[in-house]
C-alpha cells in the first residue's frame, strides 16, 4: 500500500473516501457517527453512488443522527421512496431517480456545491468516454448526485450537455483520487470489501461476485490512498437492496468504526 500520510499539523484538511454499495452504504452513517464521537470530523468528502448520497447530506451539515432520522422518516429507506419505477424497455433504466432528485433539492434547497458546509467531491461514470470523472463545482448538485447513484440498467441514465453519466461505483467504488492532493490524510470506508465465495449455487451468485471483483479491482487505487480503511460487514448478511434493514447496517458501519479506531490507536492523532 503507497504510504502518503503527512503530519496533519501541516494541513489540517481531513478526507474520507465513501464507495458506494446501494443499501449497504447506511453503513456510512453509522462511520460518521462513530467518528464524531471520537472527536474526528473530515473536512473534505468524496463518494460514489450511495457514498455519494451520503456524503452530500454529510456536506451539507446533516449530522448522523439527522440523517438516521430522515431514514426513520421514510425518505431515505424504502426503494418505493428512492425510486419511480417505469417497468418498460424502450427507457435506458427501469426508474427514475425523480424522488432522489426532489429530496436533494428539499433538504439543500441552494442545490450548489459551493454553497455547501464541507467540500464535496462526486465520482460519476461518463459513457461517452467510458471514463469515471470527479465533479466538484455548480449548481446541479441534485443532478450528479442522481448520476453518481445511477445503476446501470435500473436506473435511467443523467443527461448532461449531450453527455450520458451513470453510477460512479461502476469504474471507481473508491475514488479517492479527488482530494489525494488535498488532504494529507484520507480515510476509507468500503462496505463492499473483497470476500472469498464460498459457495456458488445459482448463476446469480456467480454473477454477483464477478461483479464485485471487478469493482474491487477498479477501487484499488483509491484503497492504496487511504491512510485507514473501515470495511463494515453488513455485506455478510445483507444485500445492496436490504433497505428496510437500515438500522442494522447503520449498526454494522458503528460497530466497525468503533472497533477499528480501539484497534488503530494512531487514528486518534487526528482528533482536533
Amino acid at each position: 500500500m503507497k504510504n502518503i500520510f503527512k503530519s496533519p499539523e501541516k494541513n489540517n484538511s481531513l478526507g474520507i473516501c465513501l464507495s458506494g454499495g446501494g443499501a449497504l452504504g447506511f453503513a456510512h452513517i453509522g462511520v460518521l457517527q462513530s467518528l464524531e464521537e471520537h472527536g474526528i470530523y473530515p473536512t473534505h468528502i468524496v463518494g460514489s453512488s450511495m457514498g455519494a448520497v451520503v456524503g452530500t447530506l454529510y456536506a451539507a451539515g446533516y449530522s448522523p443522527a439527522e440523517m438516521l432520522q430522515l431514514i426513520k422518516e421514510d425518505k431515505l429507506y424504502k426503494v418505493t421512496k428512492l425510486m419511480t419505477f417505469r417497468p418498460t424497455f424502450s427507457r435506458s433504466g427501469l426508474s427514475t431517480h425523480t424522488m432522489l432528485r426532489s429530496l436533494i433539492r428539499e433538504l439543500i434547497p441552494h442545490n450548489s456545491f459551493e454553497q455547501l458546509q464541507k467540500k464535496l467531491y462526486i465520482c460519476v461514470v461518463n459513457l461517452n468516454k467510458a471514463e469515471w470523472e470527479i465533479v466538484d463545482t455548480g449548481s446541479k448538485l441534485d443532478k450528479w448526485v442522481a448520476a453518481s447513484a445511477s445503476i446501470p440498467a435500473v436506473f435511467e441514465t443523467i443527461k448532461l450537455d449531450d453527455i450520458f453519466y451513470i453510477d460512479g461505483g461502476l469504474l471507481n467504488n473508491m475514488p479517492a483520487q479527488a482530494i489525494e492532493n488535498v488532504c494529507p490524510t484520507i480515510i476509507g470506508v468500503d462496505v463492499i470489501p473483497h470476500r472469498v465465495p464460498t459457495e456458488l449455487k445459482k448463476p446469480i451468485d456467480t454473477l454477483v461476485y464477478a461483479v464485485r471483483a471487478v469493482q474491487f479491482q477498479n477501487s484499488k487505487a483509491g484503497r492504496n490512498l487511504c491512510r485507514f480503511i473501515i470495511e463494515p460487514k453488513a455485506i455478510e448478511e445483507y444485500n445492496v437492496f436490504s433497505f428496510d434493514a437500515y438500522q442494522a447496517i447503520y449498526g454494522y458501519g458503528y460497530d466497525a468504526a468503533n472497533k477499528y479506531i480501539e484497534n488503530n490507536p494512531e487514528i486518534m492523532k487526528l482528533v482536533k
